[in-house]
């Protein structure tokens, strides 16, 4: 237990590492290309950080035949990003954060239900009526791919659309190249600890005798998110505010698309045929919190409460809560 514990430290320490000079990088390289923090949180960023959950699924599928964990750690993970948020909310000084984000994280937000929306209608179709596949692959995960895909170029044509406001250059001094080969050593040093940190979530989540649905949602969807919140948090002090929600927001969309890559690796049968149906519950939990993040972005409350959180914080938190709690007594797979 001792060992596996020392694992994890050391594993973390290497993502807090890399992580900070992902956030640092990714802000340049949005500087340079006049991209902006919105595509770059959502692309660059919140894809190296969300590898952990794409080679933990590939994992499960391939070498373990547990399509629930995968299918668990995916939704679980997205709940995590959105908790994150309410995190990210009490260490920004200041008006809440959400009010000071753009109509691009709006946009982002909003196309991010739509995939998880089919993934939940896939799970429990799939048990209601005969469904389409192609080569064992289930017509929800391609429709899933085809939505990630059309988000992204909408995002995209929104973000360069856009003009941008007069903003003073903070990365004279970094040549574009430097940038580039550091963001990307980072990212790759985020990617093996990541995916090494996930196959140690699995180690603790074993010794604890846990179930799959419980362990992919809370306990290995927790380990396989510290990449992000890591990267949100070095990108929120360095005053790249849109960066570190995209990055979330971004890898919530990009999680439910490795839906369509597990589904292509698992050659037994289409994937929502055979995973359990208490993943609607924590895919409903994902959705609803996801609304309170809308509703932030539309409100705009002006102050924060005593506690030093939003009210919209407030409220992720407590849906988290409850969520996970009833994941647990669900979770006996």
């Amino acid at each position: 237990m001792l060992v596996i514990w020392l694992k994890f430290i050391i594993c973390t320490v290497l993502i807090l590492l890399a992580g900070k000079r992902v956030a640092k990088y990714g802000d340049v390289i949005a500087e340079k290309t006049g991209l902006g923090g919105l595509w770059i949180g959502l692309v660059l960023v919140s894809v190296a950080t969300s590898l952990p959950e794409l080679f933990t699924g590939i994992g499960s599928v391939v070498f373990l035949d547990a399509p629930n964990l995968t299918i668990g750690n995916l939704f679980g993970a997205n709940t995590y990003n959105l908790l994150n948020i309410a995190f990210l909310d009490f260490l920004n000084k200041g008006a809440p954060l959400l009010s000071t984000l753009s109509k691009g994280i709006l946009l982002t937000a909003g196309l991010s239900l739509v995939p998880l929306l089919v993934a939940a209608a896939g799970i429990f179709l799939s048990s209601q009526i005969p469904q389409l596949s192609f080569a064992h692959v289930s017509i929800y995960s391609i429709l899933i791919l085809v939505l990630y895909l059309i988000s992204t170029r909408i995002i995209f044509k929104f973000e360069t659309g856009q003009s941008p406001p007069p903003q003073a250059f903070k990365y004279d001094h970094i040549p574009v190249k430097k940038a580039y080969f550091f963001y990307g050593l980072s990212a790759a040093v985020i990617i093996v600890a990541g995916i090494w940190l996930a196959y140690i979530g699995e180690e603790l989540a074993g010794l604890l005798g846990l179930g799959q649905n419980f362990v992919g949602s809370l306990f290995i969807g927790f380990t396989t998110t510290l990449p992000e919140i890591t990267v949100s948090v070095i990108a929120l002090r360095l005053g790249a505010k849109e960066l570190a929600i995209a990055n979330m927001l971004g890898s919530n969309l990009f999680n439910i698309a490795i839906i369509f890559i597990n589904d292509l690796l698992y050659k037994k049968a289409p994937i929502f045929n055979v995973v359990s149906r208490n993943h609607i519950f924590t895919a409903f939990i994902a959705m609803v919190m996801t609304l309170i993040v809308i509703a932030g972005l539309v409100m705009k409350p002006k102050r924060k409460t005593r506690l030093g959180l939003s009210s919209y914080a407030l409220v992720l938190i407590v849906v988290f809560i409850i969520g996970a709690y009833i994941n647990f007594v669900l979770g006996g797979e």
